[in-house]
């Protein structure tokens, strides 16, 4: 087993949770903050969109059971990939879509597949999502974490337009 780490950026942590926490090969995921400038940040903070971080999701696999390009290509069905300025009703900096890589391996998956998603004609628009490096990740608040678990009904209603957008460019 040799477990990996990546972190992906698309809108509210709450809903990027559980797709990957239920993949098979998934040792934990944790709801946080990356890309700003102010250490250790608190979700008033973050939410102020004055910090410079987004609000993102840590990813711990196992590679032998699971891929990061696999992750990438969950990642590209959770944010839509055409929205520079938040996701969904997540409107803002704190919500815009970045792949955080750790190396240069995790970089050239992300970037081939951003282009492959670009000439695949799946989107009328272009894909705007950032690749950028990783940069220290904050954990949220414990009331961040697994969102899903504790208030199932409010995370139902968060995932609407999510499932709406997956309905539209991605069940078809």
């Amino acid at each position: 087993m040799a477990i990996e780490t990546a972190i992906f950026a698309g809108g509210c942590f709450w809903c990027m949770v559980e797709p990957f926490e239920t993949l098979p090969g998934i040792q934990k995921v944790r709801s946080g903050y990356t890309g700003g400038f102010v250490e250790n940040p608190t979700y008033r903070q973050v939410a102020s969109h004055t910090t410079g971080h987004t609000e993102a999701v840590k990813v711990w696999f196992d590679n032998t059971v699971v891929t990061y390009q696999q992750l990438v290509e969950l990642y590209w069905q959770l944010a839509d990939p055409t929205d520079a300025t938040g996701q969904f009703a997540d409107r803002g900096d704190s919500y815009r879509p970045v792949i955080f890589v750790a190396n240069e391996e995790q970089r050239k998956i992300a970037e081939e597949s951003k282009q492959n998603l670009d000439k695949s004609g799946r989107f009328d628009q272009p894909i705007v999502t950032k690749i950028e490096d990783a940069k220290p990740f904050y954990d949220a608040e414990e009331e961040h974490q697994e969102f899903y678990k504790k208030d199932p009904l409010r995370e139902h209603f968060m995932m609407m337009p999510r499932k709406a957008y997956q309905a539209k460019y991605w069940n078809n």
